[in-house]
């Protein structure tokens, strides 16, 4: 990838892209961790420990090259995405709750994703160059490019909810835009082997994100956490924030090739996001009508 959209561009967008997730935020979506404790408590839990370990044991089943493996970690620590919300507003999920849980996750993920990229780099030793880790100097550039954006539009959004509202669209627009750039400016950087990577890693990143899906519903489910969470805990799960991942591969690590999983993923997970929401809604419809 170009060097001044590695070291420039790439940090600018996700900037406006977390920034424009703070503009959505206020500080009762904080509290309602307290309302709301068992919803988000199962939701957390599966995205922050269930997800990593599943995506650990796919990676070593399925054999994949280190660097590719290490890459599929990052993505398993990186929080749900905005367009998360999206989906649990088009399939009638809690969209408060998305809210809710894309903000603290964002917030545990400073400290959760350095952790699980940092084991995944002793255990998988992959020889991609750059990848030497996240010290602590990494680990503040991590915190730099998602906690102040967020911050900020949150201050932004107390300044003046009105332009956070006039702004919300945009932004929006924006961070689709971006993460279609991304997900292409990474597999144009490595045109040349994309063709390998996607035979090695096609089948691990759909049977991730139907994991993810699938989790991110049947456990809250099983918690007794109600429908409407249960399908907003799906999309958190399974909608990863593909634009972190790999701006944290990319710039933060210096590695390409460790940015491909999550563009691959970028790709896939929304028809599949897709097909579980349509089957989700299905199944309540086909209950609804028996029951009436």
């Amino acid at each position: 990838m170009d060097s001044a959209l590695t070291s420039v561009g790439l940090p600018i967008a996700l900037a406006v892209v977390m920034f424009g997730l703070g503009l959505s935020l206020t500080v009762a979506d904080f509290a309602r961790i307290a309302r709301e404790p068992r919803a988000v408590a199962v939701a957390l839990a599966t995205q922050l420990i269930l997800l990593p370990v599943v995506c650990f044991g796919l990676v070593v089943v399925l054999g994949l090259n280190p660097v590719l493996a290490v890459g599929m970690m990052l993505l398993a620590a990186s929080p749900g995405g905005t367009t998360a919300n999206l989906f649990s507003h088009l399939f009638r999920g809690d969209v408060a709750l998305n809210i809710t849980l894309t903000a603290v996750n964002s917030v545990l993920a400073v400290a959760t994703l350095p952790l699980v990229v940092n084991f995944a780099l002793d255990y998988f030793e992959p020889s991609a160059e750059g990848a030497v880790g996240l010290e602590f100097g990494k680990v503040a550039q991590v915190f730099a490019i998602v906690l102040v954006p967020v911050v900020l539009g949150m201050l932004v959004r107390r300044w003046s909810a009105a332009f956070a509202d006039r702004a919300d669209k945009p932004v929006r627009i924006f961070s689709a835009v971006v993460l279609v750039a991304v997900i292409a400016g990474t597999i144009v950087a490595e045109r040349e082997n994309i063709g390998g990577y996607l035979a090695d890693i096609g089948l691990v990143t759909v049977l991730f994100c139907a994991c993810s899906l699938t989790a991110g519903y049947l456990i809250p489910r099983l918690a007794k956490v109600g429908k409407r969470q249960a399908i907003a805990s799906a999309f958190e799960v399974g909608i990863h924030n593909s634009t972190l991942a790999i701006t944290v591969a990319v710039t933060v690590l210096g590695s390409e090739q460790l940015a491909v999983p999550a563009a691959v993923y970028g790709v896939v997970m929304f028809p599949l996001a897709a097909v579980a929401g349509y089957l989700l809604t299905r199944v309540k419809s086909e209950r609804d009508a028996v029951a009436g």
